[in-house]
């Protein structure tokens, strides 16, 4: 077999790399691990910045994201009992972000890859990557009893971070940059309407909270749990008390509870690998950098990565550049570490650290409250939860 480009992940940022790749006239095929309910089947955030909303558009897949997506042009940060409206569309010159989930994301991709008949193949196992540091590259995998080799030109490493991608890179040619947090969050979804029309962020005492939503009648809340926390440690009525507990007044009363449709917990960790080319294999999304989910900066970082890379690889064959190629690491490493930045602090601002004592506490207060009541400040905020430009 033979492809322009290998694809390795069926998540999101594969998925739109393929799209991307198929609208510029370039061959592509798409290997993943899993079945395609197993990856319709992760739960991930959904807060989509504008520059992931055009790249949908651009692929034609955004029509069912316009219809049932939510447009919010603000967030509420919530501490001492009271809540303060963060108005990026005002403070950013009209700038908003579509909440989204990442599931229907992928469905759409998946669907729309399905129905112009692209190869993706699917329960790929043991896949190996070979001679990417030459002009022909080939990947190896093993379905049905047999041996498959795809021989290419270029090999896109979308199979986030336990992926086989990135572990195919000589240690020697690779640096890792890592900050494991002493905590995760403990995320409950349920078929209940949003407290609020828009996100509240909540820095309490016992903890961080989060109230967010899937759509005007499915709400997704996450609390702040320890590490060694386990998700049967924690009923639904559990989750619920607690999370009420960190609200402020207003929030908890309008909290309507109900059963659990998924209930997991994710630990949080700030990684970034760099570079991210090696000769004819380029890392993207996950497979290269993992943010906090504060910031809502994940999936909107992955498809800005497929967004450089689709580019480059179009300017490759269709212009004879490699421009585009030779600078993709530089590019994304740039935006990639202003986006670690912010969710590394939004991170430190909301959360309870075990070693921060009451001092800690006392300077998240007020930098929280210079926050809220600083224009400087708050636009600095709003700038950059929507998003830098592509």
């Amino acid at each position: 077999m033979r492809t322009q480009v290998a694809i390795i992940g069926a998540g999101p940022s594969g998925l739109l790399l393929g799209a991307l790749l198929h609208k510029a006239g370039i061959d592509a095929v798409i290997l993943e691990a899993k079945t395609p309910d197993y990856v319709l089947g992760r739960i991930r955030a959904g807060v989509l910045e504008q520059v992931c909303v055009d790249l949908l558009d651009e692929v034609g897949v955004g029509a069912r994201m316009h219809r049932e997506g939510l447009v919010h042009g603000g967030f509420d940060l919530a501490f001492a009992g009271q809540r303060h409206r963060i108005d990026m569309k005002a403070l950013t010159g009209g700038k908003q972000v579509m909440v989204y989930g990442q599931t229907e994301v992928t469905r759409d991709l998946m669907d729309d890859r399905a129905a112009k008949g692209l190869a993706t193949v699917y329960e790929a196992a043991n896949v190996s990557l070979h001679d990417f540091d030459g002009a022909r590259p080939r990947v190896r995998w093993q379905k049905d009893g047999a041996t498959h080799e795809l021989e290419c030109d270029f090999i896109a490493g979308c199979d986030g971070f336990h992926g086989v991608s990135r572990a195919s890179v000589p240690e020697s040619a690779i640096r890792h940059y890592e900050r494991v947090y002493p905590f995760g969050w403990l995320g409950l979804l349920s078929d209940t309407p949003p407290v609020s029309h828009e996100l509240i962020y909540t820095r309490h005492e016992r903890g961080f909270a989060l109230c967010s939503m899937r759509s005007m009648t499915r709400s997704r809340h996450y609390v702040q749990c320890s590490l060694d926390d386990k998700v049967e440690n924690w009923s639904d009525e559990r989750f619920w008390t607690e999370l009420r507990r960190r609200l402020d007044p207003e929030a908890a009363e309008r909290l309507v509870t109900g059963p659990s449709i998924e209930k997991s917990i994710a630990p949080l960790r700030s990684f970034v690998a760099e570079p991210m080319r090696f000769g004819r294999l380029f890392l993207a999304g996950d497979a290269a950098h993992i943010v906090p989910p504060t910031g809502a900066k994940g999936l909107n970082l992955a498809a800005t990565d497929v967004g450089y890379l689709g580019r480059a690889i179009a300017e490759h064959y269709n212009e004879k550049s490699d421009a585009g190629i030779d600078s993709y690491s530089e590019r994304c490493l740039r935006r990639i570490w202003r986006a670690e930045r912010f969710s590394w602090w939004f991170t430190s601002l909301m959360h309870k650290f075990p070693e921060t004592g009451e001092f800690g506490e006392k300077m998240q207060l007020a930098e929280l409250d210079y926050l809220v009541n600083s224009v400087a400040a708050s636009t600095v905020m709003a700038e950059n939860y929507v998003g830098l430009p592509l």
